[in-house]
């Protein structure tokens, strides 16, 4: 590679730019001998008030934050979390330029290149699954887990001060094969398919620098963001009705300062947990206690104080039986924010559904995902809701995660490149 490197193994920008990374330019907005998929480009009037068409391309490169994390939640999703392989910073650098060129590349519904090459005896550069089919609004969202700035990189000086692996929490039963990481990816799309192909085709790339560790695939929203509806998780309730929704939130609640590593300025920190869901034992339980364990209405999503969806819950409120009309040990009453000093953090979750398991029982339950600008505040209001909360009795926390996720990067740039700087 040309460009000049230094002493401590870190690549400038200058030494990626321009160089045949496996056949992919960083910052590339063209085919690199690519196929374009999409026959449009942007958001488009006619869109649903739930969702957005099917040739929406979102942009990659020079947006304030990566994409994935307040843009419109799209109704699937995959995410995978990485093991990296390899022990040195070029190597690590090498993925993130590819991956980031890549995936500007499938945000704009374009291939790698020839699906089929000119010679039979090529292998495809990219897999096809996708030939057909419009950008669908994918969004693909990179984090760095806490192993990055372990000692094999030489990073751990640029190790944010609030990021760390999660501590253990209360009521977790947490699998060693759906647990951690070091690279993570979250891929979300109108289609599924199109999710599918980006996620296949990365960590196809990733051969050699990294394996796959663990994967859930989401799907119907279980989270609603600005202007969307309010969905349902697979207990039937709405789930998102507080949800992260203004920029004032966002800025206070979700997006890097900068303060302490300049290289997150724009980013945030991403929590992902799989939990798993005793769908037949709730739907055993009888209505009333299916709503006290929420704190919610069933059919309206209205506090059990209220009447309507976005009705403030008032916790001071009383039932006939001189009792809190909201239970203290339900969801709402132990995660809202007016109990927990105003604490707030962005949810993108999705419902998921592995088939049966080993007991003959539907294996389903929340992909949840969640953005803060500093992972403490998971740990606060997790550790209260593992101490407390009913609807313990029918979840369980199976697989977790923590990433630092960078800015977007600018043309020319790649995901986390400041971090080498």
């Amino acid at each position: 590679m040309s460009g000049s490197s230094h002493d401590d193994g870190r690549f400038s920008r200058r030494a990626f730019l321009g160089a045949g990374i496996g056949g992919l330019a960083v910052g590339a907005l063209g085919g690199v001998g690519g196929t374009a998929w999409a026959r449009s480009e942007g958001a488009d009037a006619a869109a649903p008030s739930d969702g957005v068409p099917s040739h929406t391309a979102y942009p990659f490169y020079d947006r304030a934050h990566q994409g994935g994390i307040d843009t419109p939640q799209q109704r699937h999703a995959i995410f995978a979390a990485y093991d990296l392989t390899v022990s040195d910073p070029r190597s690590l650098q090498v993925l993130l330029a590819r991956w980031s060129a890549a995936i500007a590349q499938f945000q704009r519904g374009r291939s790698l290149g020839a699906v089929e090459p000119t010679r039979s005896s090529a292998v495809p550069t990219d897999t096809g699954e996708a030939a057909d089919l419009e950008p669908a609004g994918l969004t693909v969202t990179i984090g760095l887990g806490p192993g990055v700035f372990d000692d094999r990189f030489g990073l751990a000086d640029r190790k944010p001060a609030k990021f760390g692996p999660l501590p253990a929490l209360p009521s977790e039963r947490l699998e060693e094969n759906l647990t951690g990481g070091d690279l993570s990816l979250q891929a979300c799309a109108e289609d599924p398919q199109v999710a599918y192909h980006a996620i296949r085709v990365l960590s196809r790339m990733a051969q050699g620098s990294a394996t796959v560790r663990w994967t859930v695939m989401g799907f119907g929203r279980a989270s609603a963001g600005k202007g969307q509806s309010t969905p349902r998780n697979l207990m039937g309730f709405k789930d998102g009705t507080r949800n992260i929704k203004s920029d004032a939130d966002l800025a206070s609640f979700v997006w890097h300062d900068g303060a302490d590593q300049a290289w997150m300025k724009g980013g945030t920190y991403q929590v992902a947990r799989k939990i798993q869901m005793h769908i037949e034992n709730w739907d055993s339980d009888f209505i009333g206690d299916q709503q006290a364990v929420f704190g919610r209405s069933k059919q309206e999503g209205a506090p059990l104080s209220g009447a309507h969806e976005f009705d403030a819950p008032d916790f001071a409120k009383k039932g006939a039986d001189g009792e809190p009309a909201i239970p203290a040990t339900s969801h709402v009453a132990l995660a809202a924010h007016e109990n927990n000093g105003g604490l707030k953090i962005l949810r993108r979750s999705y419902n998921f559904t592995d088939g049966m398991n080993a007991d003959g029982q539907i294996n389903a339950g929340l992909l949840f995902i969640a953005y803060m600008n500093d992972p403490a505040a998971f740990v606060t209001l997790q550790t209260k809701l593992g101490q407390s909360d009913r609807l313990n009795e029918y979840i369980a926390h199976v697989g977790s995660g923590v990433f630092a996720v960078p800015p977007a990067p600018a043309s020319g740039s790649y995901v986390g490149e400041a971090l080498f700087g």
